[in-house]
């Protein structure tokens, strides 16, 4: 796997991008997505998985929610790792590699789905799915480095739209299953992915290249872990995608445990708000490329309350047909704000650098430098966040037999992240310093108004 490496790669470069960076860029682009797309469908197995899981397997709804935290928790915990293997063994050697990986979890799924299998192996088997989260991060990092400053938003929202759309694909095998095969056959659903990991690691292999330029960089890596700006960033994406997660690996069992839904009722309706979600995170991407992340980020996180709100209403009054209006809107704002939020970290990198006296392509490549090692890390904490909701729906559910009072503690972060974004990036954007550079500096300098 050691070929296909371009050693010169300056997509900033308005004649290099036009005659050559954006038709390979594209290319590589297309295939990160769909090797993505391959690792969000395994990493979200489990949240069809349980819904074949009848009484004759002998897990409570408590369990189930465990076996879907605990692959949420072991993806976001692997995206630290994922974020640097690009630099050090390629972006397409990498991409083969995690393609393949994902065979184990996978087939290990289909040796002990079926009843008398204990939950301990369940709850080991759902770990290694986990591994499927662990793309996103490499991914995003790989496409990063493709794609000048300009089309970021548009090609991170691509990329990780693409991913997420996993999750609903294999919600809807796990419908297809259901209605024709019937809730005792998951194996199905598993063998199904099988050969389509195979085609997304030899595509990877064929048609995606490494980037020599990119290198890892551990001074990066520090300076971002201690810039503030990283972890409140994780903290909205923690908002925004830890409730896509979340609340994709949940839905279907909320709607059995609370509305007594049957498997088949479920899945028909579980793949809806995550299919929407991920197909609206690009224009979360173009809308920040356009009028900033942080107005775009804090229009959502007040909408996604209110969409709470709706939520709360119908799970007191035990309405599906509202909770469902609520839940999905709930899945398209988060998709939106995946967008605007992961926008944000190349320009608040880059506004950082100007804010240092740097101009140009040092301002740039100090931008890219910070944005890229900070990415994992976000990443990370955001995919955490998934963990922490399907643990109140757990805890809601084991003492108060209904999601309500989970919702209620949603409600009241999104009013944080809501007060963080607004008291951080736009009450009081700044202008940049003035330093000895300015006069030779014509082009203005982007404060936190722009990210």
């Amino acid at each position: 796997m050691g070929g296909r490496w371009i050693e010169r790669w300056e997509p900033e470069d308005e004649t290099f991008w036009r005659e050559k960076g954006e038709r390979i860029a594209r290319r590589n682009l297309l295939f990160s997505v769909l090797s993505e797309h391959i690792g969000f469908s395994v990493w979200s197995l489990w949240s069809v998985m349980v819904l074949f899981m009848g009484p004759q397997y002998g897990v409570d709804p408590a369990g189930k929610f465990f076996l879907i935290g605990t692959a949420t928790f072991v993806g976001a915990l692997i995206r630290i790792p994922y974020t640097f293997v690009v630099a050090r063994f390629g972006g397409r050697n990498w991409t083969v590699f995690s393609a393949l990986l994902l065979l184990l979890p996978t087939g290990l799924a289909f040796a002990v789905m079926h009843p008398g299998t204990s939950y301990t192996t369940f709850v080991l088997v759902a770990v290694l799915t986990g591994v499927g989260g662990g793309n996103f991060a490499s991914s995003m990092t790989n496409i990063n480095a493709f794609f000048p400053l300009r089309k970021k938003g548009w090609a991170l929202g691509l990329n990780a739209g693409g991913g997420n759309i996993g999750v609903p694909v294999v919600q809807l095998v796990g419908l297809l299953v259901i209605g024709t095969a019937g809730a005792m056959h998951p194996r199905i659903v598993l063998g199904v992915y099988l050969p389509l990991i195979v085609v997304a690691a030899v595509c990877s292999a064929l048609f995606m290249d490494n980037l020599a330029p990119v290198k890892n960089d551990s001074g990066a890596f520090k300076e971002a872990a201690t810039a503030r700006h990283t972890w409140i960033m994780a903290f909205l994406y923690v908002g925004t995608f830890g409730s896509f997660i979340g609340y994709s690996f949940a839905f279907g069992l909320v709607l059995q445990t609370q509305f007594g839904r049957t498997p088949l009722q479920a899945a028909s309706l579980t793949f809806i708000g995550p299919l929407l979600g991920s197909l609206i995170r690009p224009v979360g991407g173009s809308l920040a490329d356009r009028h900033g992340g942080a107005r775009i980020t804090l229009g959502t996180f007040a909408a996604m309350a209110v969409a709470t709100g709706v939520v709360i209403y119908a799970s007191v009054v035990e309405s599906l047909a509202v909770f469902l209006v609520g839940f999905i809107g709930l899945f398209v704002l988060s998709g939106l704000g995946n967008g605007s939020t992961f926008k944000m970290i190349p320009a608040i990198f880059l506004a950082q650098g100007h804010r240092k006296g740097l101009t140009g392509e040092a301002a740039e490549s100090y931008g890219r430098r910070l944005s890229g090692a900070s990415m994992g890390l976000v990443g990370a904490v955001g995919g955490v966040g998934g963990l922490g909701i399907n643990l109140a729906f757990r805890q809601s559910f084991q003492t108060a037999g209904t999601g309500t009072a989970a919702f209620v503690a949603f409600l009241v972060f999104y009013a944080a992240c809501m007060a963080v974004t607004w008291a951080v990036y736009l009450r009081a954007p700044g202008t940049v310093p003035d330093t000895a550079e300015t006069v030779t500096d014509p082009e203005p300098r982007p404060g936190y108004a722009q990210v």
